[in-house]
């Protein structure tokens, strides 16, 4: 894996990535590329990144070993990445102080986003007030009802949050949405896409603003145990937490790496989110190619998952072409396994972790017993659960 150099020049992660938009994007696309490969060997743009993920985000967000929980479990120790201790408390604010950056380097005083879960949204919202930038965010009005705190947030921060009520009324039809702003208003405005998915450069992009979560971990890793961990795992949705945890550790060989997908209702109903690990086909959706969940005739299908962030019918380039060469290994972890594991790091580690986050928790609660204790499984916790209170307590008849 030493010479693991992806994407091409043409924005392919194996047969996975590309660009597949319509030909009015095409030269906003490519004045992106340009830009983005201009900051990229700017060392003051890096020091501008890195100066505002240490004093405005609060990083270098620590490692934690949830030993509690690892006790009761029996079986491998199991290590925290705490993304959820990040400014606007998730590692979404990552990716876009990077892209604020860039938008701001462009000359573009206006930006627009999708989000699910709502927390690239405030992470999109919270940049846009500290660079002084006009901001409206797409948000399926399914997601709307059930992340109604971060909906709060994102309009105290002065974001103007649309309602997309076609389709799903989720993530995937919010990012409809937003591409079709985007074509209208490619001169003045910036798609701060919150994913490592859509259209070249975004993939890339996107993954190496979130690449100090995995750099990070390395470091971290070894000054805890004197080692690397035997897994990293993390959830995967679009899945920007995921890679930023993985390409750090791809040349790593002796770390498995392992994505967990939203199973929903079960990977073998139509109720989940879950791409690789149900073997869809590959589609194209939101200009780019890769795995998705479709019918016979190539029509993306609904999609489920009690996780807002999750619920996403596709799936990040460069995690279908890791599954294809072997190098990550991808499941899903069900609804309920998710809200077990939530319980469990409340109960014993008193975490609240997003609904996201405790997919990933659950597949490390399911494999930890199964492994011996002196073995460690890292887990990115990308975000706190403030935010899915109202859906826990819905799914369990609680009236707050």
């Amino acid at each position: 894996m030493q010479n693991y150099h992806f994407p091409d020049q043409q924005g392919f992660f194996g047969e996975h990535g590309g660009i597949y938009v319509s030909e009015t994007l095409i030269p906003a696309l490519k004045e992106l590329a340009q830009a983005y490969q201009e900051a990229k060997n700017d060392p003051a743009f890096w020091a501008a990144f890195h100066h505002d993920l240490k004093h405005y985000v609060g990083r270098p967000s620590p490692v934690y070993h949830a030993e509690r929980l690892s006790q009761k479990l029996g079986g491998a120790q199991i290590w925290l990445k705490r993304e959820d201790l990040n400014h606007t408390g998730a590692h979404k604010v990552n990716n876009t102080i990077g892209q604020a950056l860039l938008a701001k380097r462009m000359g573009k005083k206006r930006v627009i986003a999708e989000t699910g879960a709502g927390q690239h949204g405030v992470a999109t919202a919270t940049v846009a007030a500290r660079f002084g930038m006009e901001c409206h965010v797409y948000m399926g009005a399914d997601d709307i009802q059930r992340q109604a705190p971060n909906v709060f947030r994102m309009k105290l921060l002065g974001a103007n949050v649309i309602g997309v009520e076609s389709g799903s009324r989720t993530l995937k039809d919010a990012m409809n949405e937003a591409m079709r702003e985007w074509v209208a208003r490619v001169d003045d405005t910036f798609y701060i896409i919150g994913t490592a998915a859509g259209p070249a450069p975004y993939p890339e992009m996107v993954r190496d603003f979130q690449c100090v979560i995995g750099n990070e971990a390395k470091t971290q890793m070894l000054e805890a145990i004197g080692r690397q961990p035997d897994i990293a795992v993390a959830c995967v949705g679009g899945g920007s937490n995921a890679i930023g945890l993985f390409h750090p550790y791809i040349a790593e060989t002796g770390v498995r790496l392992v994505g967990v997908e939203a199973g929903g209702l079960g990977i073998d109903t139509t109720e989940h989110a879950a791409p690789i690990s149900s073997k869809a086909p590959i589609g194209v959706l939101h200009g780019f190619r890769s795995y998705l969940m479709q019918d016979e005739n190539g029509q993306v299908v609904g999609t489920h998952s009690v996780s807002a962030g999750l619920d996403y019918p596709g799936i990040g380039p460069e995690h279908s072409h890791l599954a294809d060469i072997g190098r990550a290994e991808y499941y899903a972890a069900n609804d309920d396994a998710a809200l077990e594991a939530f319980d469990l790091l409340c109960r014993y580690e008193g975490i609240i972790p997003a609904l996201e986050s405790s997919h990933a928790l659950a597949w490390a609660v399911a494999e930890a017993p199964k492994m011996q204790k002196d073995q460690v499984i890292l887990v990115n916790l990308s975000g706190r659960g403030d935010k899915d209170i109202n859906t826990v307590a819905k799914l369990k008849g609680i009236e707050l």
